[in-house]
């Protein structure tokens, strides 16, 4: 089993930046990819961002390219979500989640993942 953790949410004027995080623990051995999910009020569960297990490969929805970077750092078990210029359609649970097997390109399809997190709240006010 995988454990993830989610920190970092919090309350924020539109325009400002936060920075999520993603604690893995358990049987986190393998190189698989990590991403960010959101859901917010009213809302489906939506692809935010991925990135492979190096790192080099990341991929982004439309509407958080240029304002969002994900990240991480192996040695930690740890994956990182730094979010700039937030909107307040920004505003819902975010979730980190592994993936279920291993591959070069992270995917953006949430039936892919296998582990998820409990989320955290980011609230964007205007």
């Amino acid at each position: 089993q995988v454990q993830l953790v989610e920190s970092g949410g919090g309350l924020v004027q539109a325009g400002g930046s936060l920075r999520l995080s993603c604690a893995a623990s358990g049987r986190t051995s393998g190189e698989y990819a990590m991403g960010w999910f959101r859901q917010g009020p009213g809302k489906e569960r939506e692809f935010v961002a991925a990135i492979n297990w190096s790192g080099s490969t990341t991929r982004y929805a439309d509407s958080v390219k240029g304002r969002f970077t994900i990240s991480r750092d192996n040695a930690k078990n740890m994956v990182y979500l730094q979010m700039r210029s937030l909107k307040p359609e920004d505003t819902a649970v975010y979730v980190c989640a592994r993936d279920t097997i291993i591959r070069y390109y992270p995917t953006s399809s949430s039936s892919e993942y296998e582990y998820w997190g409990q989320g955290t709240q980011v609230t964007v006010s205007s």
